[in-house]
């Protein structure tokens, strides 16, 4: 258990340092992390959804299997677009 919390530590610290180094500074960057949660939160839901709905009507396990990896690529594709950084302020 000791070394569970201190993997947490040492992880915080890094993605705290990587932040920090990245152009803008810290602040930017964890808005910019927190935009990307909040929309990987929506997408995720979305597709437990919509995973559930294939799931309860199309009969074929194979077509319920393939429409929920293609559901998972497109909101894949979706979040790729809407995650980017945002512009910065001059």
């Amino acid at each position: 258990m000791r070394g569970f919390v201190i993997g947490l530590f040492l992880f915080l610290f890094l993605v705290l340092s990587v932040l920090s180094l990245r152009p803008d500074g810290l602040r930017n960057q964890l808005r910019n992390v927190a935009r990307r949660f909040k929309i990987a939160l929506l997408l995720g839901g979305a597709y437990l959804v919509a995973s559930g709905v294939l799931r309860l009507t199309v009969r074929d396990p194979n077509a319920s299997m393939w429409g929920t990896i293609g559901v998972a690529l497109g909101l894949a594709l979706v979040f790729v677009f809407l995650a980017q950084d945002r512009p910065l302020k001059s």
